[in-house]
Parts: structure tokens; C-alpha cells; sequence
């Protein structure tokens, strides 16, 4: 199957699970319920439920079993961007192509939204088999959940963008740059990788380390794009202001290697991801797409 094929897949019913386990937007109180359903299903790409989906596959894992994880990890990427958009962070108006969550509500409400849908997803986690026909035993939900916490906070995504924060306007190494962006991008794509694993009956250590080592050169790789992107796309195709990191005088990759050192950079975790993934002695082809589709990607 071609990619953009199991990603049109993967979209649909991402987009179905949503609009079902989101709270209604009549059901009070309603705005925040409305604002929570603008942000969560603004349609977006859905790579990380894909990436669930993918190594789930890969594992012969009951699709039903990954259901709740692939929606617990868009939902936390959906918080992110609408805490990453506010005045007090990045202070974005445009969030793939229509106003973000703070222009279209206000910014009280977007705060709201975002803390809401985060607890949404550990909520949904805890209790999978009361919101889909998952069959996972507590102890396999509590360590899916032990993996989105981590790769949520202090240590994770939260502590990521702390970084981003700190060391805007001044000049990061790239060691520094690598190791914000592991924790700000790369660990909810680790995350959603190892919460596929989670979602099978395997527990071979040795194609768990496989997938870590894929999972960050991956996320770093999709990163890298995201530097280029802000340089080579447009406002209307990548749905966000072109040039903002620029604006903003953020450290990114062009700017520490330039735009064809940058361009190496990911081409390399590119081939570095699917040398992983050769040492799984299974079909990981939809996981291969994705190291060719994040160094090529257009938005």
C-alpha cells in the first residue's frame, strides 16, 4: 500500500475516534468542549497515530489495541500546539491554515483546551477497554501510560520546549539544538512508537532497542525538515507563517550547518532509521516509509 494511502487511512479513522471520544460541544461547559474539538480535530497529518499504528502492525497486533493509544498521543500533540501557539510561547495567529486555538477563543480558553485534552488522553488510557474493544491487561495500560507521561513532561515535550524558550534569541551548539529537540519533537515520536510495541503480545527486548534507535533518528530527522520547511515553503502549503524561526531569531539547523548541511544531517538519521529497522526480522515496511516521507515531506 502506497503511504499516502495508510495515511489517508490512518486520518479517517483518527478523525472517527476523535469526534467520538471527544466531549460533545454541546455538553457544558460548552465553549471549552468546542474549543477542545476545534484544535483536536483541525485536520493534520496524524503521523504519530500512524506511527502506533504502523509498529503495531508490524507486531501483529490486534488494530483495536492501538486504537486508544494512537488517540492519546494525538491528543497530547494537539494540547502542545495550542500551549506552543499562546502569547506567553511562541505567540503563532496560524495553526494549519485557520486561526489558532487562542485567536479563534481567547486565550484563557486555549489554556484550558490545552490542560483538557491532555488529561483527556491519560484518562482514555487508563480506561481503554471501557472506550474501545481493546483487550489489554491493566499492566500493559499502565506501562502505555508511564510512556506518554514521560515523554510529556519535565523530561520530555514540557522540558523540550522550556529549552526552546531559554535559548531563543541567543546561539545554541548543535549538541545543545539535538538535544532540545529530542525532547521537545523526538520524544512524543518515540513515545508513539513504543506504544505500538505496547499494543502487541511482544516482548523482545531486542526489537524494542531497534525501535528506540528508529524512533529518535526519525524524530530528529523530522525536526531537521520542519528547519528547512520554515525556509523553503510558503505560508498556504505548510499552513503556519513562513519564516517564523527566522523572525523569532531561533537556533535551528540550517542556521548551525546551513540548509544543505541540514539537509545531510536528516538524509543521514534517515538511513540511520532504516538500518534499525533492518535488524527486525519482520515486515517494517510501513515504518521505512516514514524515514523517506520526513526527509521529503512538503508541510
Amino acid at each position: 500500500m502506497p503511504h499516502s494511502d495508510f495515511l489517508k487511512q490512518v486520518q479517517l479513522r483518527t478523525d472517527h475516534l476523535l469526534q467520538k471520544l471527544l466531549p460533545s460541544p454541546e455538553t457544558s461547559p460548552k465553549r471549552l468542549h468546542q474549543a477542545m474539538r476545534y484544535s483536536a480535530l483541525n485536520p493534520g497529518k496524524r503521523i504519530r497515530p500512524a506511527l502506533v499504528y504502523a509498529t503495531a502492525e508490524m507486531l501483529a497486533a490486534n488494530q483495536q489495541n492501538a486504537d486508544i493509544a494512537a488517540i492519546s498521543v494525538e491528543l497530547i500533540h494537539a494540547y502542545s500546539l495550542i500551549h506552543d501557539d499562546l502569547p506567553c510561547m511562541d505567540d503563532d495567529d496560524l495553526r494549519r491554515g485557520i486561526a489558532t486555538c487562542h485567536i479563534q477563543f481567547d486565550e484563557a480558553t486555549a489554556v484550558l483546551a490545552g490542560d483538557a485534552l491532555q488529561t483527556l488522553a491519560f484518562e482514555l488510557l487508563c480506561n481503554q477497554n471501557r472506550y474501545s474493544t481493546a483487550n489489554l491487561s491493566e499492566h500493559k495500560q499502565l506501562r502505555m501510560l508511564q510512556t506518554l507521561t514521560s515523554a510529556s513532561g519535565s523530561l520530555g515535550m514540557g522540558g523540550g520546549q522550556a529549552i526552546d524558550l531559554l535559548n531563543t534569541n541567543k546561539q545554541s551548539d548543535i549538541k545543545t539544538l539535538e538535544s532540545m529537540h529530542q525532547m521537545k519533537t523526538g520524544a512524543l515520536i518515540n513515545a508513539s512508537v513504543k506504544m505500538g510495541f505496547l499494543a502487541s503480545d511482544c516482548e523482545d527486548q531486542v526489537i524494542l532497542t531497534q525501535l528506540n534507535t528508529y524512533s529518535r533518528c526519525l524524530g530528529l530527522a523530522f525536526q531537521i525538515r520542519d528547519d528547512i520547511l520554515d525556509i523553503e515553503g510558503d505560508t498556504e502549503t505548510l499552513g503556519k507563517p513562513q519564516g517564523s524561526d527566522i523572525e523569532k531569531n531561533k537556533s535551528t539547523f540550517p542556521a548551525l550547518l546551513g540548509l544543505d548541511g541540514a539537509k545531510q544531517r536528516a538524509a543521514e538519521l534517515a538511513e540511520r532509521a532504516l538500518e534499525s529497522l533492518e535488524r527486525i526480522p519482520l515486515n517494517s515496511d510501513k515504518l521505512a516509509d516514514f524515514a523517506h516521507f520526513v526527509v521529503t515531506r512538503e508541510h
